[in-house]
């Protein structure tokens, strides 16, 4: 297994399309992480936290989300494919996991379609007992220009594969050098995707609109993880609108230094110590 997992299972997602599900577990999970990966990433990039839980007892699941299973290229038919498919994520965890708390944990691109699923598609789980954020991509932080944006809309009807111009982002997601080499190796083996269509951004675009207007019907506790040096998502517009969430919901950890992964950062067991004390009284 490339990247540590104990198993690998299949979601159903219509027709005869399966996703890949990453499993890592302990022999008697007390609870199991939900995980849905970031953007132009894959369910391989939970490794890290997912060691880390399943020492403590927590099993992590994730899948290669839609338009990024061996992708150069990330490319969707549209946002509600992940809220769809999340939502059949959600059973086939309750299935197989019957009986444990779940909590849904999201980074990145993760983070905004979590927050989706919790406003849209699970407004009242008792089995979800809470979320885990890491820089929720709420706002970008990558600049854009002005013409490309005015244009958006229409490219992603007239040539919705077309190539949206990015600079490399590996260098800038975390200072842990080896995992910046393993996010390039992933690159050059189309694990990891590095370029995405018109239409995926301009989907991503769309969810961001109007969220910060939903966000105080929110009802789960969340746990949010901000990156202070975050080059791909807006910081500070994250904070902003989390401080929407009714009162007693969240816990915000803000990490000064941190690039935009988190959970790949240098201070990871400290941030992975801090969401097992919020599991822990949350369970």
């Amino acid at each position: 297994m490339r990247f540590s997992e104990d198993r690998y299972a299949a979601l159903p997602v219509g027709g005869q399309t399966e996703r890949k599900i990453h499993v890592w577990e302990p022999a008697a999970p007390r609870a199991v992480i939900l995980a849905l990966h970031g953007g132009m990433a894959h369910a391989g990039d939970y490794v890290t936290p997912a060691l880390y839980f399943r020492a403590h007892g927590i099993a992590t699941v994730s899948y290669d989300m839609c338009g990024h299973e061996g992708a150069h290229r990330a490319d969707i038919p549209g946002f509600q494919v992940f809220l769809d498919e999340g939502e059949k994520f959600l059973s086939w965890v309750k299935r197989n996991y019957p009986g444990l708390p779940i909590y849904v944990m999201g980074h990145s691109m993760g983070g905004l379609i979590a927050t989706h699923l919790g406003l849209e598609r699970f407004p009242a789980d008792a089995a979800i007992k809470g979320f885990i954020l890491s820089s929720p991509y709420y706002v970008n932080a990558i600049k854009v220009s002005p013409v490309l944006q005015a244009l958006s809309g229409v490219l992603a009807k007239l040539a919705p594969t077309m190539k949206v111009p990015l600079a490399p982002l590996a260098e800038v997601l975390t200072h842990d050098r080896a995992i910046t080499a393993r996010h390039q190796a992933d690159e050059r083996d189309n694990i990891r995707a590095s370029e995405i269509t018109v239409r995926f951004a301009h989907a991503l675009g769309q969810a961001q609109l109007g969220l910060a207007d939903k966000l105080p019907a929110w009802r789960y506790p969340l746990f949010a993880a901000i990156a202070g040096d975050d080059r791909l998502a807006d910081s500070a517009a994250s904070e902003a609108m989390l401080a929407k969430l009714p009162a007693g919901l969240l816990e915000l950890h803000r990490y000064p230094a941190n690039f935009h992964e988190n959970f790949n950062e240098l201070n990871r067991e400290e941030i992975f110590a801090q969401i097992l004390d919020w599991i822990d009284r949350h369970g």
